[in-house]
C-alpha cells in the first residue's frame, strides 16, 4: 500500500474547479465535494494510467462530472454501472448501514414512490406536477428533502422531454443523507 507522500508527492497542488453551471444538485449543497473527487481521480489516473473505470450510476452526477473531466485529459473509458438495489428498491450504499430497520423501511417507501412517479412521467410528461405532491408526502414521514429535481440525463440541464429525463433526489432520514435517481 503506498504511503500518502508516494501518492501526493508534488508540492504543487493544482486546484480543480467545476463550471458554475455544474454546481447543481449535490454540488450546490456539498461545496467543494466534487472538486475533491476530481482531484483524487486526477491523481489516481496520473498514477495508474487506467484504460477503464467502472463507476456506479447511483452517484449519477459524479459519474457525469468525472466523464466530462477525464474526456479531455486522459485516455480512459468510463463504464457506467447500473445501480444495485435491494428487494425494496433501496439503492445499496454504505450509508444505509447507519439506518435503523424502521428508517430503511421509510427510505424504501420513498424509493418505491419515486420509481412509480418516474414511470408515470415517462408515460405522460403532464405527470410532472406529482413531484410537488411527493415533497409534501415525504415530509409527513419525517424525511427532509434536500432536493427533488428532474433534469436532462445527458447534460443535467432543465431542458428535457419524456425520453431524456432523470429524477434526482437527496434526502435525510435523521442525520443520514441519501441520494438516488431514476
Amino acid at each position: 500500500i503506498p504511503k500518502f507522500k508516494d501518492i501526493y508527492n508534488s508540492k504543487v497542488k493544482s486546484k480543480i474547479k467545476i463550471n458554475k453551471k455544474d454546481k447543481i444538485l449535490c454540488a450546490k449543497y456539498r461545496k467543494g465535494h466534487f472538486e475533491g473527487v476530481l482531484a483524487v481521480i486526477n491523481q489516481l489516473l496520473n498514477t495508474i494510467k487506467a484504460r477503464y473505470m467502472f463507476l456506479g450510476n447511483k452517484d449519477y452526477q459524479q459519474v457525469y462530472l468525472i466523464k466530462k473531466f477525464v474526456k479531455k485529459k486522459f485516455n480512459v473509458k468510463i463504464i457506467s454501472c447500473k445501480t444495485v438495489r435491494d428487494n425494496n428498491l433501496l439503492a445499496y450504499s454504505s450509508r444505509i448501514l447507519n439506518l435503523s430497520y424502521s428508517e430503511k423501511i421509510k427510505a424504501s417507501i420513498l424509493t418505491k414512490e419515486l420509481s412509480k412517479t418516474f414511470n408515470k412521467i415517462k408515460k405522460n410528461i403532464k405527470n410532472l406536477k406529482k413531484i410537488k405532491y411527493l415533497k409534501g408526502k415525504f415530509s409527513k414521514f419525517g424525511i427532509k428533502i434536500e432536493y427533488l429535481e428532474i433534469r436532462n440525463k445527458f447534460n443535467l440541464s432543465k431542458k428535457f422531454n419524456r425520453n431524456n429525463f432523470k429524477l434526482f433526489i437527496a434526502f435525510y432520514i435523521n442525520k443520514v443523507r441519501l441520494i438516488d435517481n431514476f
